[in-house]
């Protein structure tokens, strides 16, 4: 195993994506070569002085960027520039063209569902680690929105519907990526809760809302970790857009939470010149900037419509930035630019230990769950996602992974003695077909294939010569954030490579593609998606459709596959989607074998009928989760719970494992004996949940959202999409457990809900105070925890606050603190002790525009979930008061 491996960057010298709209071609960065060789003296340089001695075009130039991933760095000054990656489930690094492979760790609701802030630190530690060997010294990350629809596309980069849940996660992460000295960028401030038109849609709340649960989690994470940049979400608070809201940025974030680090849009999240500089916007990303030109800038600042003083401001906080990350990181900063890869057995061990611990079992009939070894057991593995490299969802999140455990190779390679296994697929449940990297060389016997650049003659045909060559070991092309130097404004690239296939069939060989492209197999067309196309959700529903050839290929046998590309699009073709915020352009090949739908099942069914045990992998993957789009439906893809309802019939003792970032729908839940909510569990998604299936750790996640039973029980159901530009968050406070609790609703499996392979008991309760100081509020809630039951475990104590009569309608119970009492033995009992502050009896009073506490009767709860509790008090607040700030 590698401990560590680099990949030289990519030529700096690149065309936007959308080179069609730009002439002449932008400049280049500052190489990281030219970073190594300058001057270190800005590292004790006056920032006064600086701003002083810049040029207003230099100025200007520090509040855009050069590129997708760096900031401008000055040479006359020897200002260097810094690079930043994309977050929040690993370090994707600076290139979605040729990505150096990296660690996928669990997806924010996984990590949530551990209710372990001290693991989560540890989180924040390793992507530090990831994100220094990226030459990257900022990290976008942690995502601190709230899952108040389940089927919004970026929900599984959430932690969780609770806003403590969510801010004291995200302060953990930030907590811990920033004593490694590694920024984090915590996003998106506030409220981007969907994909639907995110770019214009207006979030409609009220004053309480906003304040109470989405502002929340990032108050908390400032208020306990204060994250050293802040990124703006697409959308509008108030009909302003966020990333231009004086309220939002300059009221709340920096005068009422006293935050002194820099603000950054959401990549193309910019809307204007003198709003976002007016307002306190530091840094339009990416670059080459729409809005932040010489030109613009001048024509605002001549106009007067900004100032020269709002333009210091936001200058004098990125020199401050840029600095203190520089003094923290000089080796990286000034270093070689390289990216690499670290790949240790110690960090392997982390990432699967993080991801078992984040599982939850949902249910556990007949203790079918841990499968147990024995003499001759027959276990049956099914699912669409079984062999499949499923470990996160899509979008920004997304990375290419230094390697991946499948279920299917986990739970063989970890099984018990006495197990024997068998295997169907019992269905298809992709978008697109899966990607053929793993299956294509190139003529000279390397893994992937050849990518060759064409400039366009004076007739828009791609020219004999070529401009530039890769190697590319991905099937998906992103054309966004690179293209080599010497290109026209249209151009054409050339993907060649040998495809061998490791069984005889009839394969469905898939296109898709934003821009146009062809597809040869042996010289012959197999898949036109060049003189007619169909829009559809691809690359963030800029592409088309996938388009399907089929194609005849022996085992063994390789052929010879090319795709012709270009940045055009058909005459009659579909214009892209405007509410995206970016022009897009790639492609994407993939391929599978041929299968009949019905027998497919059939045969799954047999295989269950004749097993001891059923472990059924299935569930979502980026193609239907994913930054770009939302979800229309909970149920799973196409035959999905049909496949699962007939394997419970045919045999009860089946284990589903769910791949997913948030809820799916279970009509099949009383057909099965087993349930675990896996996730999106990244690199070790196998060996994880191997641990989780055979015993080898006792789980002890819990649900870091509610389950419902039924899309019409979502508390955002009615105003999950934007109608006329507006969003209406009609559910107000009564997001998530808080709504189901006030309206009487079931869900099917509540907030906070979690099964272990051992039973806890909750005794002695006991509050101490409160203790109360003018604004200053402390109350001590301790309780002892039992294991009653055979085995080692772990459990997670959940502390709810019930507020007095406060006028206002509030909700029933709210999470206001919890702690993990870990490694408790049988019949050992341990005391856990969890200490609450102003928070936990406060709410929004939108008269006064400040936090309010009332004299009256509290109580408090503890439970194992938001539907299970165990023990209760109360205690009296004699005397009220307001509060503002942190």
């Amino acid at each position: 195993m590698t401990a560590c491996t680099e990949v030289s960057p990519l030529p700096l010298a690149y065309i936007p994506a959308e080179a069609e709209h730009h002439a002449p071609f932008p400049r280049v960065a500052c190489s990281p070569c030219t970073m190594a060789s300058m001057s270190r003296s800005f590292l004790d340089a006056s920032v006064l002085d600086l701003v002083n001695k810049l040029t207003t075009d230099e100025k200007i130039k520090l509040l855009g960027a050069p590129n997708w991933w760096n900031t401008h760095a000055i040479e006359r000054l020897e200002i260097p520039g810094i690079r930043m990656s994309d977050g929040p489930n690993g370090v994707r690094g600076s290139s979605h063209f040729v990505s150096v492979p990296a660690q996928c760790i669990p997806c924010a609701t996984a990590m949530a569902s551990t209710f372990d802030p001290d693991l989560i630190h540890q989180v924040g530690v390793f992507l530090a680690e990831e994100t220094k060997v990226k030459s990257s010294v900022v990290l976008l990350a942690p995502t601190c929105n709230i899952q108040r629809n389940p089927l919004g596309g970026r929900a599984f980069e959430s932690f969780s519907e609770d806003p403590h849940l969510s801010g004291t996660m995200a302060a953990a992460y930030v907590n811990g990526l920033q004593s490694q000295n590694v920024a984090s960028t915590i996003k998106h401030f506030v409220a981007n809760d969907q994909e639907h038109e995110r770019t214009a849609a207006d979030s409609v709340m009220s004053d309480r809302a906003l304040h109470e649960v989405y502002l929340y989690p990032f108050m908390l994470a400032q208020k306990n970790a204060k994250p050293w940049s802040f990124m703006t979400s697409y959308g509008r608070i108030g009909g302003v857009h966020c990333s231009e809201n004086p309220r939002l940025l300059g009221g709340i974030l920096r005068k009422e939470w006293g935050f002194d680090g820099i603000v950054m849009s959401d990549w193309y999240g910019t809307y204007s010149v003198e709003l976002g500089i007016n307002a306190g916007l530091d840094l339009e990303m990416p670059g080459p900037p729409r809005w932040r030109t010489p030109l613009l800038v001048t024509h605002m600042l001549s106009s007067q419509k900004t100032s020269d003083t709002a333009l210091n401001r936001c200058v004098a906080r990125m020199l401050e930035f840029v600095q203190r990350q520089a003094r923290r990181n000089p080796d990286v900063v000034y270093g070689d630019g390289k990216e690499r890869t670290l790949d240790t057995p110690e960090r392997r061990k982390f990432c699967r230990r993080l991801a078992a611990e984040g599982m939850v079992v949902l249910k556990n009939e007949g203790a079918v769950l841990p499968v147990k070894g024995g003499r001759k057991v027959k276990v049956a593995l099914i699912g669409p996602n079984m062999k499949e490299r499923v470990i996160s969802g899509g979008g920004s999140a997304a990375l290419k992974p230094s390697y991946v455990v499948t279920p299917y190779d986990g739970l063989v390679s970890n099984a018990p003695e006495g197990v024997d296994f068998a295997y169907e697929i019992g269905t298809y449940a992709f978008k697109y077909r899966p990607t053929l990297e793993n299956y294509l060389k190139t003529k000279s016997g390397e893994r992937g294939w050849e990518c060759t650049f064409f400039k366009h003659d004076a007739n828009g045909n791609p020219t004999s010569d070529p401009v530039a060559k890769f190697v590319l070991t991905d099937t998906r092309i992103r054309l966004n954030d690179f293209l080599p130097a010497g290109l026209t404004p249209t151009w054409t690239i050339k993907l060649s490579g040998l495809l061998t296939m490791e069984k005889t069939a009839t394969y469905e060989l898939g296109l898709t593609v934003a821009g146009r492209a062809k597809l040869f197999v042996d010289g012959k067309l197999a898949v036109d998606n060049w003189t007619k196309q169909r829009p559809g959700e691809f690359f963030y529903g800029q592409g088309t459709v996938e388009e399907i050839g089929e194609v005849d290929l022996k085992a063994g046998k390789p052929v010879q596959v090319m795709v012709e590309y270009t940045n055009t699009r058909p005459p009659d073709g579909p214009e892209s989607d405007r509410s995206q915020p970016a022009l897009m352009r790639g492609l994407r090949l993939g391929g599978c074998e041929k299968i009949d739908p019905d027998e497919a099942i059939v045969m799954a069914e047999k295989l269950a009928a004749k097993s001891d045990v059923v472990v059924l992998v299935v569930g979502l993957s980026p193609d239907w989760e994913s930054e770009g789009f939302d979800r229309l439906t909970l149920d799973m893809p196409k035959r999905t719970n049909e496949l699962i309802a007939r394997v419970g019939k045919a045999n009860s003792n089946t284990v589903v494992c769910l791949q997913s970032g948030s809820a799916v729908s279970m009509p099949w839940v009383n057909d099965v004996n087993g349930i675990v909510q896996a996730w999106y569990s990244g690199n070790e998604v196998g060996n994880a949940l191997a641990d989780v299936v055979y015993g080898y750790i006792n789980p002890s996640g819990r649900l870091s959202l509610t389950l419902p039973a039924t899309e019409r029980d979502i508390p955002a159901y009615l105003n999950m999409r934007s109608e006329n530009g507006k969003i209406h968050y009609a559910e107000d406070v009564f997001v998530g457990y808080k709504y189901y609790q006030a309206k009487g609703v079931e869900p099917l499996f509540p907030f906070g809900h979690g099964l272990s392979y051992t039973t806890f008991s909750f005794s002695d309760l006991t509050l101490s105070g409160p203790y109360i100081q003018d604004a200053a509020f402390n109350l001590g809630v301790s309780i002892t925890v039992t294991n009653d039951g055979p085995v080692a475990g772990s459990e997670v104590v959940q502390v709810y606050i019930s507020l007095p009569d406060v006028i206002v309608t509030t909700p029933k119970l709210q999470l206001r603190g919890f702690a993990k009492a870990r490694g408790i033995a049988p019949g050992v009992s341990t005391t856990v002790s969890i200490t609450l502050d102003k928070y936990a009896v406060s709410f929004w009073d939108v008269v006064e525009d400040a936090w309010r506490a009332v004299p009256g009767t509290y109580g408090v709860y503890v439970g194992k979930s938001s539907a299970e509790m165990i023990v209760q008090g109360s205690f009296v607040l004699e005397k009220g008061f307001v509060w503002n700030g942190l």
